[in-house]
């Protein structure tokens, strides 16, 4: 069953956006469900490649990842299940309706949300659509529809944002596994086959009264994550090259039952040959699509979507790329006639930084990678560049003791002493991703240099004693601003030409 164009649909695209134009949503109904070769006055429900296809083009319509939206299918209705044995829409307790358990939600048909499977799926499409458009929920780096960490709080509110889905346990600060965009997020990593980045979340950005069923109030409505985040699969074109992340079998048609083709090898650069095609098998319920392929040596065939990437035009480098390999004016943001120009050639190829990988660029209206130079580093974001230079090591062989993603910076801060304002407690998590100002920072590498903590006066002073700053007073070293990424690979720079030289 392959994806088709669809005709009756005009649709303009402007970087991550979708306007979508005269749209009939009858007419669109009726095209998805022909699209997926389904009868809508069926009482049955549909084989697993064709549900596949119905939720997969109705969450393409919306532009929303579907990713996403099969998940909330899955986690909803448990099997991807509309009907009953006796062709009954399935009606919970709480009066959910159908796959998508439409709750109460004004301006639906009601007879129709049981009887018509491709209109739940739509109306519960459009819920999480309104969800991730919404301005009293908080966004992350902005919000990128085609991004999948940055539809958290959309998925959260298309469940509720009451104090069940917090992701902490407010008393004791415990991680609540069972928060519905948590469990959600699961889904997508077990059936897509997708490793999600956590982000790392404090209690403190969830507010509630434990005692009350009032909302929770979020304590930001930004959260710009310095991390590499997951771009949905469902957007390669035809003619696009894309990267294996990792060895993956190449198979002679879209299923695993079919004929191997060779294997991909982990990062091995491929050519997209046309659109993706789901599942021939239809007894196999997969989330994830297939993309006919074209490898360097001629060879075709088709490889899950779950195993590519975005190829980007500068790969991230590890401890075994050459410096100067990596040439940082690829990336769209750079400036050759800035101060720290030479600065982040260095630390991008030192393994410092890397950068952002395909991202939205607002000057441009292109998804490109980017430094960002000017972007504020937050404490756990200067300690991962910290201890990447000074105990590289040590930090890739040290274990976690928690769920939390900053836990192997602060085990590494606290056994070198370091004057981090951010700590593994419950009440200092917070402080972990807030900025960190220059002072601050000031007193966490001349504490590292000299192995004792040292004071922000002392530290600024040693600062000028080794020309790693210019400014010649406190005031004018401005110990209260905040530590920009270009701030930080300077003085990084700064320190190894005149310790490590």
């Amino acid at each position: 069953m392959k994806k088709i164009l669809k005709p009756l649909i005009n649709v303009i695209v402007i970087g991550a956006l979708s306007l979508t134009i005269n749209i009939d949503k009858n007419v669109l109904a009726n095209d998805i469900a022909n699209t997926c070769k389904y009868d809508s006055a069926s009482k049955a429900n549909p084989d697993y490649s064709t549900m596949n296809c119905l939720l997969t083009e109705t969450a393409l319509s919306y532009n929303v990842p579907p990713e996403i939206v099969k998940a909330i299918a899955e986690g909803e209705s448990g099997n991807w299940r509309h009907f009953d044995i006796n062709g009954e829409a399935i009606v919970t307790a709480d009066n959910g309706i159908g796959i998508m358990q439409i709750t109460n939600q004004a301006g639906y048909n009601q007879d129709k949300l049981k009887s018509d499977i491709v209109y739940n799926i739509r109306a519960g499409v459009k819920t999480l659509d309104d969800m991730f458009k919404r301005k009293d929920l908080p966004s992350i780096n902005g919000g990128e529809r085609d991004v999948l960490e940055h539809w958290y709080f959309a998925i959260m509110a298309y469940n509720g944002t009451k104090p069940v889905n917090s992701p902490f346990v407010q008393a004791t600060g415990e991680i609540n596994a069972n928060a519905y965009q948590k469990r959600i997020l699961r889904i997508i990593e077990k059936l897509e086959l997708i490793d999600l980045t956590e982000l790392p979340f404090t209690r403190e950005h969830f507010q509630y009264d434990s005692n009350s069923r009032e909302n929770i109030k979020f304590s930001a409505m930004n959260y710009d994550f310095d991390l590499p985040l997951t771009k949905s699969k469902y957007f390669f074109k035809t003619n696009q090259k894309v990267s294996s992340i990792t060895n993956v079998t190449v198979r002679t048609r879209p299923t695993t039952d079919s004929p191997s083709k060779g294997t991909l090898h982990k990062g091995e650069i491929v050519t997209i040959t046309g659109p993706f095609e789901y599942e021939e098998v239809s007894t196999k319920k997969n989330h994830f699509v297939w993309y006919p392929v074209k490898r360097n040596d001629g060879t075709e065939g088709y490889v899950a979507s779950s195993y590519l990437n975005y190829s980007a035009s500068t790969p991230t480098p590890t401890p075994t790329t050459p410096v100067g390999s990596i040439e940082v004016s690829k990336f769209a943001d750079y400036k050759a006639d800035q101060y720290w120009a030479e600065d982040f050639q260095w630390a991008v190829n030192k393994g410092l930084i890397s950068g952002y990988q395909n991202v939205y660029n607002p000057a441009t209206k292109k998804y490109e990678n980017l430094l960002k130079p000017n972007t504020n580093l937050t404490e756990n974001q200067m300690l991962s560049v910290l201890f990447r230079y000074f105990k590289s090591d040590e930090l890739a062989s040290t274990k976690p003791s928690s769920s939390w993603s900053a836990d192997v910076n602060y085990q590494l801060a606290s056994k070198y002493a370091l004057p981090t304002l951010g700590g593994k407690s419950a009440s200092k998590q917070v402080y972990a991703v807030k900025d960190i100002t220059r002072g601050n920072f000031a007193r966490i590498l001349a504490s590292m240099h000299y192995g004792k903590t040292v004071s922000q006066p002392e530290a600024i002073q040693f600062l000028r004693d080794f020309d790693l700053t210019t400014t010649k007073t406190d005031a004018e070293f401005k110990p209260n601003d905040s530590l920009t990424r270009a701030h930080a690979v300077a003085f990084f720079h700064r320190f190894e030409q005149i310790f490590n030289k």
